[in-house]
């Protein structure tokens, strides 16, 4: 399973394969998490990854980020809306997409606003999707933690998009001060 998950992906799963010679009983609880990561719900593919890349980035510019575009893109998001997902370019992205952006931008920053965004994903998606959301935002942070933990996070590179190569912008900030902003 790791294996194929790491030619699928072109993934380093080293920090994968430590857990598991070390202590199969965590191993294992790393696999449940897993299944907290990949919950979808009744989310559309665009406002879902933008919660996990924007909340990935957050932690890592790295290998994690470039996992986490590589399954946008395989999710069908087009290149250009994964790039203004990184970019925070508010004016590239559909309505519900740049809502979940400042939303998670909020969030991570614990910024009051995110109240504001709240009610308006639960008016788009109700509470199964703002806990899909929540899932997103909180599981995808937990990934660089572990790995830089375990000794094998990795430096900021440039992050591959299809052709095309960026230098993603890490820092949250507040819905107010994000790239084009309303």
């Amino acid at each position: 399973m790791l294996l194929a998950f790491k030619n699928r992906y072109d993934y380093d799963i080293r920090y994968q394969q430590d857990i598991l010679k070390n202590d199969l009983g965590a191993f294992l609880k790393f696999m449940g998490f897993q299944t907290m990561s990949s919950h979808s719900g009744n989310m559309p593919a665009g406002p879902l990854y933008a919660a996990r890349i924007r909340a990935i980035l957050s932690d890592d510019c790295g290998p994690c980020t470039q996992l986490a575009v590589n399954m946008a893109l395989e999710a069908k998001i087009s290149p250009d809306t994964v790039q203004a997902i990184i970019d925070k370019d508010l004016n590239n992205l559909t309505e519900d997409i740049a809502l979940v952006v400042k939303f998670t931008e909020c969030v991570l920053a614990h910024h009051p606003e995110a109240d504001d965004y709240r009610e308006k994903i639960l008016v788009l998606w109700g509470p199964k999707g703002l806990i899909t959301i929540g899932f997103a935002i909180s599981s995808y942070r937990v990934y660089p933690a572990l790995k830089y933990t375990l000794g094998h996070g990795r430096s900021c590179h440039r992050i591959q998009i299809n052709a095309s190569s960026i230098t993603p912008e890490r820092g949250s900030a507040i819905a107010g001060e994000t790239k084009n902003a309303e």
